[in-house]
């Protein structure tokens, strides 16, 4: 992995923490959630403030993680809204955890200034011991305050407030008034500054989670359904169906056209869509060049040409399909007819757009695996899950085509594969405050 992480591919825009403040924030956040502290004077923090460094300390990588379902965080600073979350376990988290801290940027920004902010992203589920119970997660409510509880004091001082000045004895009231003297030399001014975050809740009828080898589920579509990365029988039964197994390929692609979840990636003859597929072709020869012991140090369009043509009777099905589809694309040939059996069905599918586009492209990098970029982009476990498994040889080409073309140039080459469109979060936006029968 030491490749990736030189090269930017692995642990990139994490959030450096190097100076002792910012330590001893982070140790009082982490004694509060997990009774534990670390003794590194640096390390480095994801969204969630989780550290690879910290986990490899207390031998335990899901410190902030325990249980899988509810997810704790640790904020020392703004800054952390554009780290990646590393080995998450629901696909939801990080788009909540991001829309948290931008909708509260400001109170935050405050609060970080002299304390770590400690929360979790709560759900009705506190144990997934089985597939099933999965289903009983619905919604996801932030919940967080400083180390020194000043959120909660602010609410109890403005609650204060509140009682005092709706009193017409409030002035007489010696008590109340030594209370709140008290607490606003921890507050401040709460009238003139209040520091509020937030109460966000999130609804979560679809989501990709790792447990138990690996579900999409989705709730939210016309047809519902789940689809299972491992075995399926072992899951039981389940409150949604179908559950479609990863080898049935055929149900898979019904269940997308039912839902209009997925359009061609060639929609039209053009260069850039030729080139969109022969990239996709290369790494299906890298694939095999590196079983094979074919060179791949040159990379060249011209030397991908000669290695394909040195193993032309070892390239998989799904590479004929795509040089199909390169010659309707460029040369006028008849359009192929590629139906849900072709192994290289999916490869030719992206996420149509809306809110189940994150969702669907993730899943069908896992259908299509040997795309190499598309898994990087989509689902990043699963790419480097795949990336320990791989010839040394086929590991560098991956690293030197990701690093030329989608470290350059991130967003071209999103919006070449996936489309150029407005990004739609996996989750809604946060529920209003519901009124109940007592306001």
């Amino acid at each position: 992995m030491h490749r990736l992480i030189e090269r930017g591919l692995m642990f990139g825009n994490l959030f450096r923490v190097d100076s002792p403040p910012l330590v001893a924030r982070y140790n009082r956040a982490l004694q509060a959630l997990t009774g534990k502290q670390t003794a590194l004077a640096e390390f480095h923090i994801d969204i969630s403030g989780f550290s690879p460094e910290i986990g490899e300390e207390l031998s335990d990588p899901a410190y902030l993680n325990p249980r899988g379902v509810n997810r704790q965080f640790i904020l020392l600073s703004t800054n952390q809204v554009s780290a990646p979350l590393l080995d998450a376990t629901f696909s939801h988290s990080r788009t909540i955890l991001r829309q948290f801290i931008m909708e509260n940027k400001a109170a935050l920004f405050t609060l970080t200034a002299k304390d770590a902010v400690a929360g979790e992203l709560l759900n009705s589920v506190h144990s997934a011991d089985t597939p099933a119970r999965l289903f009983n997660i619905r919604r996801i409510t932030v919940e967080a305050d400083t180390t020194a509880g000043t959120i909660e004091a602010s609410d109890k001082l403005g609650a204060m407030i509140d009682d005092f000045t709706a009193r017409a004895d409030g002035w007489y009231d010696d008590v109340l008034i030594a209370k709140m003297i008290d607490l606003a030399k921890d507050t401040g001014d709460v009238t003139r500054n209040p520091v509020r975050l937030k109460h966000m809740t999130f609804e979560t009828p679809d989501f990709w989670t790792a447990l138990f080898g690996g579900l999409y589920v989705f709730r939210s579509v016309d047809h519902p359904a789940v689809i299972a990365m491992g075995d399926v029988d072992a899951l039981g039964e389940l409150p949604v169906s179908p559950v479609i197994g990863l080898q049935a390929r055929g149900d898979i692609a019904t269940f997308f056209k039912l839902n209009d979840l997925v359009e061609p990636v060639a929609q039209s003859k053009s260069p850039q869509v030729a080139d969109i597929l022969r990239r996709k072709m290369d790494f299906m020869v890298a694939d095999i060049a590196s079983k094979l012991g074919g060179d791949l140090a040159q990379t060249s369009p011209r030397q991908m040409r000669q290695l394909a043509r040195q193993h032309a009777d070892a390239l998989p099905e799904a590479w004929h399909t795509l040089a199909a589809l390169v010659r309707w694309a460029e040369d006028g040939a008849p359009w192929p007819r590629i139906t849900s059996d072709d192994a290289g069905y999916f490869y030719t599918l992206r996420a149509r757009p809306g809110r189940h586009a994150d969702l669907v492209n993730m899943l069908l990098s896992e259908l299509a695996p040997l795309d190499a970029r598309q898994l990087f982009i989509c689902h990043k476990q699963a790419f480097y899950a795949a990336y320990a498994t791989w010839p040394d040889a086929k590991r560098e080409f991956v690293v030197e085509m990701l690093s030329k073309e989608y470290l350059a140039d991130k967003v071209g080459t999103r919006d070449a594969l996936f489309g150029a469109m407005p990004h739609v979060p996996q989750t809604p936006p946060p529920l209003p405050k519901r009124r109940g029968p007592w306001g």
